[in-house]
């Protein structure tokens, strides 16, 4: 390519060209399997989850093209007010948002129930890798830095537990410290933290709401409440292991068709893979989702621009994270809290939220021989 220097912006076509066209196909990968997966939750028809489900796909990926035509200085520039704007999403949707389930998460806008919180994942990371991008790395571990990066973090988790939303403010969290590590903090007060996080534990699980604390118990003992409270992540590994080595084929999952599995169109969909596509299809979505966090990671890696850096890196982890959390939680290794899996997982918040994250990434692999000032 020919637009080396600072001063000079890469046309439109020349941005087309830098594409990350293995990341792309990825994404239309996933939007494909879990459009197939949904089109399953309806019991083999074009119903509502389905529908609802490609047309967000469709709409939030063109969305994702146009948006990473951004350049990543907007992206930098914006930062601050792009968290300003979510921090006031979430605390309006405490005092006036929608009622759901004993949560109020959402906000009408009529298109879409938007949850802010999902918004605040992304967010964080944005506001975290621009808050870092001009602090010299021999300050990062200054007390006045740290202060006002855990204040960062923390207004947005305390808003998401009132509402209450204890797995996606575990996730905002592990997204921002993942930022905060990568900007070079001393271990040390990651241990500090560990600890202090353990001593204050049982004052903690007082203050959780009494379905939270239920979670918790039903995940050491799922047999205990095997009709109630146990039910669900019974059921999910019943499904998981029927699957097999090859699973029982498309449409042909019995727990899913016979309505043992609940909520398998939200969290708990890659069950319904799982049963349909067995072991090796699990380890090909898998693949998918690792070749995504590769290939964020590598456009972090080539990015000139510090903040474009930070941002991958700390995107990729959060990748890792929603991933991670959503099949161990699935499998029992992880209690119950609530984590869409990235893309397949059915609601518009999220994939409106991860779909902004890619965008992000594109811009920077576009714009990686920019520097940022």
């Amino acid at each position: 390519m020919q637009y080396n220097s600072f001063n000079v912006q890469p046309t439109f076509f020349q941005k087309l060209r830098d594409f990350d066209y293995i990341l792309l196909l990825c994404i239309l990968c996933l939007g494909l399997i879990s459009a197939l997966s949904m089109y399953s939750t309806d019991g083999g028809e074009i119903l509502f989850h389905s529908k609802s489900h490609i047309l967000k796909f469709l709409i939030f990926f063109t969305m994702m093209i146009f948006m990473s035509l951004i350049n990543i200085k907007i992206w930098h520039y914006f930062a601050y007010l792009f968290y300003g704007v979510v921090l006031f999403l979430l605390i309006w949707a405490s005092l006036y948002g929608i009622k759901a389930s004993g949560s109020q998460r959402w906000i009408n806008l009529y298109l879409i129930n938007l949850q802010p919180s999902e918004l605040m994942k992304i967010s964080i990371i944005v506001c975290l890798a621009r808050y870092y991008h001009r602090i010299q790395l021999d300050k990062v571990n200054t007390l006045q830095v740290i202060f006002i990066a855990f204040i960062i973090l923390i207004l947005p988790i305390m808003l998401v537990i009132t509402q209450p939303d204890l797995g996606t403010s575990i996730l905002i969290a592990l997204s921002g410290l993942a930022v905060i590590w990568l900007a070079g903090i001393n271990i040390k007060y990651f241990v500090y933290s560990f600890i202090a996080l353990l001593v204050l534990m049982p004052f903690a699980i007082a203050f959780l709401q009494p379905y939270q604390k239920l979670r918790i118990l039903t995940f050491l003992d799922p047999d205990k409440d095997p009709l109630g409270a146990g039910y669900q992540i019974i059921q999910s590994k019943i499904a998981v292991g029927s699957g097999g080595l090859t699973g029982k084929g498309f449409l042909k999952g019995t727990q899913s068709y016979l309505e043992f599995l609940p909520e398998k169109h939200t969290d708990f969909i890659f069950t319904l893979f799982a049963e349909e596509h067995g072991f090796l299809g699990s380890l090909g979505l898998l693949l998918i989702y690792i070749i995504i966090i590769y290939r964020v990671l590598r456009i972090g890696s080539i990015s000139r621009s510090y903040f474009a850096k930070l941002f991958c890196y700390g995107y990729g982890s959060a990748i890792f994270f929603y991933v991670s959390v959503n099949m161990s939680m699935v499998l029992g290794l992880l209690p119950i809290v609530g984590s869409p899996l990235p893309i397949m997982s059915y609601g518009g918040s999220s994939m409106l939220a991860t779909m902004i994250g890619f965008a992000i990434v594109m811009s920077a692999k576009i714009n990686h021989k920019h520097l940022i000032a």
